[in-house]
């Protein structure tokens, strides 16, 4: 007949497992884990769902064991979970500030879209800080010899002088505006005030989760000013801005992710992402634009060789690992996910959601298991409705929907909140 172990002897029996198990997962060399670490990752595992198991079956040693079980559940988060483990939300047009009713309704009477740019963002570090906010967008405009959008047709109508000019947008570098001349107000004006923010929070928050920003580089015309073109030139100018404000050791580049392995695509799907303990405090760029914008970032650098960003790409290429996605419908994220590669997608847009106060596209984007799920209302706007878009579970990350290892827990993620 089999016995029943008094509670003595079950926790005398979890405290040896406790002892026997390693304390965390060996850290992995590079991106990716090797057989050992994988190892001591599935016994981790099993430590700790019977530490969980335990703690539900007695009450009065749930307390006790509390403790250990959120220290093991953190050294494996950090040692065991990968960036590509991860859902986190980011905003659309992070920097926005819409413009002045009086300005969407002139624009309106000759392009009713014109309201679609009714939303605005807080600043960048309120965004990190009481949002949640992990994935960041910026368009950036080149400006190499200053001014070209120092008098925009916005600001002109604004100050009611059409040669009104913008003092912060003077010197030579990239600007950060939705739409030259008429959508222009930010909430940081060139991308070394934007990345200055970012970069400031995040020394102040050294253990935070990487955060993912996106670039889409711009080049329309609008009534009066032609902006200039992305090229191989304006890329490398767009890399060394960012490399001014952020250190190697901030960053996760194609270059650490690719390590030895022939291309990019081939060590995302082999030997994987950074883990949390690689990649916390840093931050990854990716480029918004493909076709020729992407063509031109990649010329003269294989498999982003060099680069300081991850490209929006396609399976099949060598400089595949990121995937966007706007449109969570229909779309194979969940295969791309589970494949390897890290996955953006949106789960509104032109405001439409909000003025709808429709939920659809938002449950869509967050059950597809895409890494990034973008949104314009991090917050409700009072004007439209009730609609905002959380992380289920009201924290800055959790654990993947549709790939992330067993040990992962929401609550281990990233410590203390935001």
């Amino acid at each position: 007949m089999l016995s029943c172990r008094r509670p003595g002897s079950l926790f005398a029996l979890l405290a040896s497992l406790v002892l026997m198990a390693p304390p965390y997962a060996a850290e992995a060399n590079g991106s990716g884990m090797g057989e050992g670490a994988r190892e001591d990752c599935i016994r981790t595992e099993g430590v700790l769902g019977a530490l969980e198991w335990a703690a539900s079956r007695d009450r009065g040693s749930a307390r006790g064991l509390e403790r250990t079980i959120e220290r093991r559940a953190r050294h494996y988060a950090d040692h065991c979970v990968a960036l590509n483990h991860l859902q986190v939300l980011g905003t659309h047009n992070s920097y926005h500030i819409q413009p002045a009713p009086f300005l969407i309704d002139f624009y309106a009477n000759f392009d009713p879209d014109a309201i679609f740019w009714e939303y605005t963002h807080q600043p960048l570090d309120v965004q990190l800080e009481a949002q949640g906010i992990r994935q960041i967008e910026l368009d950036v405009y080149a400006d190499p010899e200053g001014g070209l959008h120092a008098s925009p047709f916005a600001h002109g109508l604004l100050a009611g002088n059409q040669a009104a000019r913008i003092p912060e947008l003077e010197a030579p570098g990239m600007k950060v505006l939705h739409v030259a001349d008429l959508d222009i107000f930010s909430t940081c004006q060139t991308l070394i005030e934007c990345l200055g923010v970012v970069k400031a929070w995040s020394d102040t928050n050294p253990r935070h989760l990487p955060i993912m920003i996106l670039i889409e580089a711009k080049s329309e015309r609008n009534l009066f000013i032609q902006s200039i073109q992305f090229g191989p030139a304006e890329f490398d100018d767009l890399d060394a801005e960012i490399r001014l404000v952020f250190p190697d050791e901030q960053l996760i580049t194609p270059d650490h992710v690719r390590g030895d392995a022939g291309t990019l695509e081939e060590a995302v799907l082999t030997r994987g992402w950074p883990t949390l303990a690689e990649a916390r405090g840093r931050v990854l760029f990716a480029l918004d634009n493909p076709g020729t914008a992407r063509l031109d970032y990649l010329q003269g650098h294989p498999s982003l060789a060099g680069r300081v960003m991850f490209t929006s790409s396609s399976p099949g290429e060598p400089d595949a690992a990121f995937i966007k996605f706007n449109d969570p419908f229909g779309a194979p994220i969940a295969e791309r996910v589970a494949e390897g590669y890290i996955v953006r997608t949106r789960s509104d847009s032109d405001t439409i959601e909000a003025r709808e106060n429709s939920t659809e596209r938002r449950e869509e984007a967050l059950q597809s298991g895409a890494h990034f799920v973008s949104t314009d209302y991090p917050a409700p706007d009072p004007r439209f409705s009730d609609y905002s878009v959380q992380i289920p579970g009201g924290m800055a990350a959790r654990c993947n929907p549709v790939h992330a290892p067993p040990g992962c827990r929401d609550s281990a993620l990233e410590p203390g909140g935001w």
